[in-house]
Parts: structure tokens; C-alpha cells; sequence
């Protein structure tokens, strides 16, 4: 499992656990249909940062990095 969503969970739980403890009103939808569009709103959110995450860039090699010079620049 993923430790942003593990600690996702936990965060949401210790919330729930102390509104419910103190009495104060959840930060949450009352009734079924509002929580399962929390849950799609999030999930959503979490697909699309695996999908668009970038991995690597595509034409590091050709970066000059602080320098600006490339390592084909260095060549004869």
C-alpha cells in the first residue's frame, strides 16, 4: 500500500474518532450519497496523480543544467 493512502486513512479516522469523542459535528456529507461523492471526488484525484505524474524527463541528456552547456556542446 501506498503511505499517503495509509496515512490518509489514519488522518481520517483520528478526525471522525475525535468529533465523534468531543461532540463536534463532522466535516462530512450526512447522508450516504454525499459520501460516495467524496469517495469519487478522491479517488479521481488520486488516479489522475498516478496517471499525469511525469517520471522522468524526456530529454534530460540534452539539459545544460546550471551551466547551460549540454554534453554535446563539449564536443569538437
Amino acid at each position: 500500500m501506498n503511505v499517503k493512502f495509509v496515512a490518509g486513512l489514519l488522518l481520517g479516522f483520528g478526525i471522525g474518532f475525535g468529533c465523534r469523542a468531543f461532540g463536534v459535528p463532522v466535516p462530512a456529507p450526512p447522508v450516504l450519497v454525499g459520501a460516495l461523492l467524496v469517495v469519487a471526488m478522491t479517488s479521481g484525484y488520486m488516479l489522475a496523480d498516478r496517471v499525469l505524474v511525469r517520471r522522468e524527463a524526456q530529454h534530460r541528456r540534452d539539459c545544460g543544467g546550471p551551466t547551460g552547456r549540454t554534453p554535446r556542446s563539449d564536443a569538437p
